[in-house]
């Protein structure tokens, strides 16, 4: 079974999604890799589902080798360019699969990143999951005892209060949030797939599309919109008054006032969350 994204078309994205996205949070993943059991310089790091490259470039000159996955082909492009170009070519090895059979043998790393990834499996809490089980067997599967795995996600409530501009499109949140997995149950499905010392870190400051995110007008340009996957779910028909409303909000000077009433909450609940774990050494 191949798990790819039951959604968004990554194969059209991938030329304008660097350019409202960064590696946010690639001081928290360079941290937990860094209390791990093998020395940062020396870990095999997996970037599962590492789209265009963004937190494999980021993390390439502090660890030994990462096995870059996605099953993109034009994301994989992407990735590829950016890696030489950064003059990486050496530490980095690429494969195209899915993350649910990754070509990598049994026990042959130390750790397992996944970024903004989870919620693009085809599954739901109705079913239990049972492709997000899949996924971190499978990850089990490739990490050493004592290996550790991060998952950078959202939670339910970050969904509902962390981004300004989604209470624009609520039957589209309301969308992700029954595919994105409540933390509570990927706490669960950790532990049953053989993980320990799970724990979550949440960066209140972080933004996903860092700078962009508060240029309110970019929901104008598709390229800014292709930065969340989220307009993926918003029908053409449901587009259309948004984006008036948003020009005339532009023209009249009031766009900056509905971005800062819009996101007061974002610092109190954050846009992202962390969670990580270790493999049972049993």
């Amino acid at each position: 079974m191949y798990l790819m994204s039951s959604y968004q078309n990554y194969s059209g994205a991938s030329h304008t999604y660097d350019k409202t996205r960064a590696p946010v949070g690639i001081e928290v993943i360079r941290q937990v890799l860094a209390d791990g059991p093998v020395s940062l310089q020396h870990q095999v790091v997996v970037d599962g589902g590492c789209g265009t490259g963004l937190y494999t470039a980021a993390l390439a000159p502090a660890v030994g080798q990462i096995e870059a996955v996605d099953i993109n082909p034009e994301m994989l492009a992407q990735a590829r360019s950016k890696i030489a170009s950064a003059g990486y070519r050496g530490r980095v090895l690429f494969h195209q699969a899915p993350i649910d059979l990754l070509p990598l043998r049994d026990e042959s790393a130390d750790a397992v990143m996944v970024n903004q990834v989870l919620h693009h499996l085809p599954d739901n809490a109705a079913a239990g999951w049972p492709n997000h089980a899949r996924v971190l067997r499978e990850f089990a599967r490739v990490l050493k005892p004592g290996g550790t795995v991060i998952i950078n996600s959202c939670g339910q409530e970050q969904l509902e209060r962390g981004f300004w501009f989604y209470h624009l499109i609520p039957e589209a949140v309301q969308r992700m949030k029954e595919k994105v997995i409540n933390l509570e149950a990927l706490n669960d499905l950790l532990w049953q797939s053989g993980f320990v010392r799970v724990h979550r870190q949440v960066p209140y400051s972080i933004v996903l599309q860092g700078e962009a995110y508060f240029h309110a007008e970019g929901i104008l340009d598709p390229a800014w919109r292709s930065g969340d996957s989220i307009w993926s779910l918003v029908s053409e028909s449901d587009l259309e008054p948004i984006l008036e409303r948003i020009s005339n909000l532009k023209s009249t000077g009031d766009l900056g006032t509905l971005v800062q009433q819009a996101d007061c909450s974002r610092s109190r609940v954050g846009q992202i969350t962390f969670t990580i774990a270790r493999k049972t050494t049993d």
